[in-house]
Parts: C-alpha cells; structure tokens; sequence
C-alpha cells in the first residue's frame, strides 16, 4: 500500500491527532531503524502504519474516524518487564495496559493516542519490545 497523505489521514482522525502521529514517528524513526509500511487496517481500522524489523513487529499505529491508536504486544518476558516500571507509567497507559486481556501468544495492549502526554511512556514501552538500534 502506498504513503496515505497528510489531508487524509487529517480528515479521517483530525489534524491534531495526526501531528502527535508524526511526532511519535520521528521519535521511533531516531531510535530504530525499521521497515515501516502503511496497510489496510482491516475490519475495525481504515489504515495501519507499523514498524518491522527481522520478521518482528516494533509497534502499530492505527486509524479510523477521530481515533489514533498504538498497538504494543507483550510476550512474558516483556511483561515482567512492564510490571517493573509501572511505578513510571501514567495512569491512563496502566489502565489501558490492565483491561488488556492476556493472550498465548502475549497481551496485545492498544493505547488510545488523544494528546503527547503518553509519549514517554511509549518509548518506555518501546525500549522493553527492543532495544534502540540507531546511534
């Protein structure tokens, strides 16, 4: 799937949304050096732009009508990893983090993106699913 453009994606989740998008974006795109491919977003989502490397997904973003989110998956290891730094979290990724049912295959944890406040908590987040591999 080709770019989505900056007018569209701005009609679909509002402007604002799409500024914290980009930041967030260049934050990830400073640290990591990653594939990243826009897709459709399936059933409940019109776009998904997500971050690979080696076969392994970094992270998802996700638009629909006046949403943005973020996709995290957590194996055990990186939830035990999660549970040591919960005291740093805010409270509205912890509550998104503890309604976020555990799966075999890991706790797919979606983070509802409406502000920067949670942006530190994303690289937090981010830095437990792999290490920064930019220098």
């Amino acid at each position: 799937m080709e770019n989505i453009a900056r007018p569209e994606l701005e009609n679909l989740v509002g402007a604002d949304k799409v500024d914290i998008f980009y930041n967030i974006v260049d934050k990830i795109t400073s640290l990591y050096d990653m594939e990243q491919t826009w897709n459709n977003g399936g059933k409940k989502w019109n776009y998904e732009y997500k971050f690979r490397k080696g076969g392994k997904t970094l992270c998802a973003f996700y638009f629909k009508e006046n949403t943005l989110g973020l996709m995290i998956i957590f194996g055990k290891e990186e939830r035990t990893k999660v549970d040591e730094i919960r005291n740093e979290l805010s409270p509205a990724v912890l509550d998104a983090y503890d309604n976020t049912q555990t799966y075999h295959d890991g706790k797919w944890v979606m983070l509802n993106i409406t502000d920067y406040s949670i942006s530190e908590d994303i690289k937090k987040l981010l830095f437990i699913k792999r290490k920064p591999n930019k220098k």
